[in-house]
Formats: C-alpha cells, structure tokens, sequence
C-alpha cells in the first residue's frame, strides 16, 4: 500500500498544477495584449482585456481535460472493482 495514491491527492495535486498554469496564461495574456496595445493599437485596454480572456480561456481548457480525465479513470477503476466482487 506504500505506492497507493489517493484520488483526492490526484485531483488536489491537479487542481494545483490548474491554477499555477492558469496564473501564467493570465500574466501572458495580460503581457502580450499589452505589447500588441502599444505598440500597434495606440494604447487602447481592449487587446489587454482579450489577451487576459484567451489566456484563461486556454487554462479553463485544460484543466478541464485534465480534471475530466481523472475522474474517467476514478470511475473506470471504481466499475472495475464493482465487477470483482
């Protein structure tokens, strides 16, 4: 039992990695809009804002597959052993 891993430490430690890699996509986001804001649209806060949108946009993506994906094989394993018994 010393190599079991818990469900709940798999999604928890998922759940971490989801928010750690929405915070860089945001920061990117939020960096590119703000390049493309001034050096090409003349200091306007739409390109920041659509930068900041698609960068989360991008981590909500994801960690939805991330996270989706565990608990397909929580509930596969989880089958699996029902029919065991």
């Amino acid at each position: 039992m010393a190599g079991a891993v818990w469900a709940e430490d798999e999604i928890g430690r998922k759940w971490d990695r989801c928010f750690t890699d929405a915070i860089l996509k945001l920061s990117g986001g939020v960096f590119l809009g703000g390049v493309f804001s001034l050096f090409f649209f003349k200091r306007r806060r739409w390109p920041i804002i659509t930068g900041a949108g698609f960068g989360l946009g991008m981590a909500y993506s994801n960690c939805e597959g991330d996270i989706n994906a565990s608990v397909r094989q929580q509930t596969s394993r989880s089958c699996k052993s029902e029919g065991k018994k």
